[in-house]
This record gives C-alpha cells, structure tokens and sequence, in this order.
C-alpha cells in the first residue's frame, strides 16, 4: 500500500515493550507542534489504560495519515496486509462495499502500538460490540454549530439535552469531539436495535427543536447558518463515533475528551485538551460507564 505506515527498511524493535516494529519515529505527524510519531506513539501508551475500555470487542475504523497532519489522509476499515497475528479480526459482510469486512478489533496494547505506528492518529470505534454488532450498546448524539455560532453555544444546548434526557430518567455522558462539537453519549442495556435508538435520539432532537429555534433536528437544515444539529443519525449499524481519549487530525493536536458535566462550563474549548494536557486528568471523567447501562423509552 502506498503510503503504509507498516513496512519499511528502517526498523527498530523494541523487544522488551511490544511485538510491534516500529517505523519512522522521528517523523512530524503535527507539522504546527512538531510532534513526531514516537510523541503519539507514547502517548497512546500513556493513555491505553484509560483508552482500551472503550475500544474493547469493538470493529475499529482507522483515520490514517502516513505523512502527518495536514497531507493526504485516508480512514480504513479493512486491515491493511501484513496485519500482525497478534492483532484480532472481526469479519462481517457490509451491504454497502458487497463484500466481507475484516475489521480490526483493539483489544490490547500492542494493537494500539501497532494503530499509532500506522499513523493512525485518530481511532474510530462502532456503537456496538462484536458479539452483539446488530444490538447497540452506546447511544450517540453529535452536537455540532454552524457559523456565527460557536462553542459556547453547543454547550449551552449540550446542557438542554442533558435535561431532557434526566427527565425520561436517563443520565448521560459528554465528552469534545476533538473538533467544533460535543458528543452525548448513554451507555444502554442490552436488546436495542439500531433504529428504535436511532428514533429515540431523534424523538429528544425534535423536542428540543421545537422550543430553541436555532435547534434543528432533521438533516436538510444541518448546514443552515446560525443552527445547532442534533445529529441522531450515528445511531445506525456501522457508523462510528471518534473514541474517548483518541487523538484528532487537527492543528493544536486535540484530543475527544472525556468531561465531568461540571467542567463544561462557557469559554471551555476543544483545544484545551490535547495530546499535551489530556494525560494529566487524574481522575476518569466516565469511570463506571458501563456499570451503570440505561433503559431508554419507546
């Protein structure tokens, strides 16, 4: 493959800390801070802890970029040839590509030593497991502003959709996107299929819709000026969500940040959490997450 991260004649193995051989380490994958590969390669090292939870049994969705931040990049479902033994695979025929899939599933540091290496800055995770890949088990909602609008303005209507999901009893988790937005997220029982998620998600966009009018829940008003989308579509087999603690191909290197609600306050931005300042939270923002599984309504 042109471009892979994977093959090369410069090699070093670090036999003591991984199985995976590493390429290219001096190279700059964020040309604006001069972070290299070994930079992003440590820092999915610092954060697998916190990280691997949320990637566990998971079909992962890489966002590559072989040449760093701001050149040609591409997202990859398909394991790339010479994936190691070690790295496990889950195969599931896609309507959409008419073929088999054959996904790759991080369920170990060495696969994600082994994705960084990739320059796979940014790691895609699905809304459902493996064992379970037709029944959800996360529900999304993406909360993004179109122009003047901006931050602020998605964490005040973040705020809204808290409200109206605790007033169906229901309590739910933010995190950055990394970039513009905020995503919302329920950890959810098992036995939901895709689409009575999905028209749930919708249900609490269009209710908000109908009292804030810069609020729009339907996707032909998504890039209106001056809106706010509550984007439910997510909820859908195959589609993806950027996981928590994984690094963006942005400029400033941002990270999608798990939060406390409390920390969401005015004046708080994507920036602030990057691949400098994500690793020193002392605490899990989500921790328990999935101890604590929703029941949502009809």
């Amino acid at each position: 493959m042109a471009g892979d991260e994977g093959t090369g004649s410069k090699e070093t193995l670090i036999s003591d800390l991984t199985r995976v051989r590493f390429t290219n380490l001096d190279k700059i994958m964020y040309p604006p801070l001069h972070v290299t590969k070994k930079e992003v390669i440590t820092y999915y090292i610092r954060v697998a802890p916190r990280l691997l939870p949320f990637l566990s049994d998971r079909p992962v969705t890489m966002h590559r970029f072989p040449d760093g931040m701001g050149e040609e990049d591409f997202y990859e479902k398909d394991a790339p040839q010479g994936t190691p033994e070690f790295v496990k695979i889950f195969s599931h025929y896609s309507g959409t590509a008419d073929r088999e899939v054959n996904f790759v599933v991080c369920n170990n540091l060495d696969t994600l030593i082994w994705l960084a290496n990739l320059a796979s800055l940014e790691i895609h995770i699905t809304l459902s497991k493996t064992g379970a890949y037709e029944s959800p088990d996360l529900l999304l909602f993406d909360i993004d502003p179109e122009p003047p609008l901006s931050f602020d303005d998605v964490i005040d209507v973040s705020f809204v959709v808290r409200e109206h999901l605790e007033d169906t009893g229901i309590l739910a988790y933010v995190k950055t996107s990394g970039k513009k937005g905020l995503h919302i997220v329920v950890p959810l029982r098992a036995g939901y299929r895709f689409g009575e998620v999905r028209d749930f998600a919708h249900r609490i966009g269009k209710n908000i819709a109908k009292d804030t009018s810069h609020v729009v829940s339907e996707f032909p008003r998504s890039r209106d000026p001056g809106t706010i989308f509550v984007d439910y579509l997510q909820n859908a087999q195959g589609k993806t969500m950027v996981a928590p603690y994984s690094l963006r191909g942005t400029p400033a290197a941002t990270v999608s940040m798990p939060l406390q609600w409390d920390e969401l306050k005015r004046g708080v931005r994507a920036e602030d959490f990057n691949i400098k300042t994500a690793i020193s939270k002392k605490e899990e923002p989500w921790g328990g997450i999935f101890d604590n599984k929703q029941k949502i309504g009809k």
